[in-house]
């Protein structure tokens, strides 16, 4: 098994390729809803009847930006569904409503507001692009119409402030979220700032009038493609890792999962980042809501939908930390992932994940099962740590379930970093969730 094995990088290409096409939680969503019709699965509404049947397979989605996708067993209650969960959205700057700034120089600026834990000085000096979507004057006020939006190629930069003129930048680098991220977007003496100058591009773009725009949900991201690093060729350095490759795997797991007797559901959710608190997030009753419906269409009486819900599983799948080489300090001292060592689960007394032993044994077997490795990881008990969908899920819905992820470093920095063997790793096990 080596490290450059066809599987390995063909796997990771189209990882970089997912994320290359999915500059925003819009084009996301768009996305994976493609794979999953061009492999059969139908669209169905949330505001419209469904027309559903055993056997059958399908996904929705929710506000554009969450997707639900499902088959539908023949014996739905007594096996439940194995659910795998992740989100969209990843830490980025979101640009505010009438953004444009006059500056200094004659320039012109976007402002900005933070989204999420971006590592700030991580998008300083970066070719930096727009993407996301715009609303234009419909039929009817309450159904505007949406396009998704991508400008494609650079139209800014946050240059940083020469070390000239701030001696202190390498001992204590503090970033203004106001003052210090705000987009460059144009340095030509002859142009006067316009209130409408990123409406008058994005019109121009989208081939439509400016009055036609209503609104829009734009947010920056890096333009330089992800790549295959290392003397080894052993690494991955892409934007938006956290969590585009647990939404990769998952959405091709489920894809390419032979037709079984066995209830498989992928849910994509967005605003994981800002902690889920919104409609179309993992708080909201989004996902009992549907697993209701199905039952529901599926003649099942309540015990039956409880019988459901009781024998489903949940892989809440979100990236994991790594082993920092340079910091290596800052990991507990005997719960150490490491990139190219296999996907890790993620465990905390606080219940900050909903990982227990239960759950934790059966993603262990099922990894031995697809042959791959696994490891933990746990904070260091004087380090508090972050959260993510599972327990926040079993808040709506008492599953049983685990929390796991790849191994990464530089996590929520506009170039994040993980392992090669990593995502071939994860594959196989979400193949094995869904088959065993």
């Amino acid at each position: 098994m080596g490290i450059l094995h066809d599987e390995f990088r063909n796997d990771c290409l189209g990882l970089i390729d997912f994320i290359a096409q999915s500059h925003s939680t819009f084009h996301v969503v768009a996305n994976c809803a493609k794979a999953l019709a061009d492999a059969g699965f139908k669209q169905l509404n949330l505001s419209q009847p469904w027309d559903i049947r055993r056997g059958g397979k399908y996904f929705t989605t929710y506000n554009s930006t969450t997707i639900v996708a499902f088959n539908i067993p023949e014996d739905l209650d007594s096996k439940g569904y194995r659910i795998v969960a992740a989100h969209s959205d990843s830490p980025t700057l979101r640009i505010k409503p009438k953004p444009e700034t006059p500056a200094a120089g004659h320039t012109i600026k976007l402002n900005t507001e933070v989204y999420g834990g971006p590592i700030l000085y991580s998008w300083f000096d970066r070719p930096l692009s727009l993407a996301g979507r715009v609303f234009l004057r419909g039929d009817n006020a309450f159904r505007p119409q949406q396009r998704l939006f991508d400008f494609n190629e650079p139209i800014g930069v946050i240059p940083s402030l020469a070390i000239h003129m701030n001696r202190e930048v390498n001992d204590n680098f503090q970033v203004d979220r106001q003052e210090d991220i705000q987009i460059v977007v144009n340095a030509l003496h002859n142009i006067l700032p316009s209130q409408d100058i990123l409406k008058q591009h994005i019109a121009e773009h989208l081939g439509v009038s400016i009055q036609d725009i209503l609104d829009y949900e734009l947010y920056a991201y890096d333009t330089t493609p992800g790549c295959i690093v290392g003397l080894d060729q052993s690494m991955i350095l892409a934007p938006k890792l956290d969590n585009l490759e647990m939404t990769y795997a998952a959405i091709r797991s489920l894809t390419e999962s032979k037709d079984s007797t066995q209830g498989n559901m992928v849910v994509i959710f967005d605003n994981e980042e800002v902690g889920s608190s919104t409609k179309q997030g993992a708080a909201s009753p989004l996902l009992a809501d549907i697993i209701r419906r199905i039952c529901a269409k599926m003649q099942l009486d309540e015990e039956q939908t409880q019988t459901c819900i009781y024998n489903s599983f949940l892989v809440s799948a979100d990236m994991a930390h790594a082993i920092h080489p340079n910091k290596p300090y800052k990991h507990d001292t005997t719960n150490q992932p490491v990139l190219n060592g296999g996907p890790v689960v993620k465990i905390n007394a606080a219940q900050k994940y909903m990982t227990d032993a239960d759950s934790c044994a059966v993603f262990i077997e099922l990894c031995n099962e697809a042959n791959i490795p696994v490891q933990t990881f746990v904070n260091r008990s004087n380090m508090a740590g972050g959260s993510t969908l599972g327990n926040i899920l079993t808040s709506q819905l008492p599953l049983r379930g685990v929390d796991i992820g790849n191994p990464m470093l530089a996590m929520h920095s506009a170039r994040e970093v993980g392992g090669v063997l990593d995502t071939t790793f994860l594959i196989r096990a979400l193949n094995k969730f869904f088959s065993a």
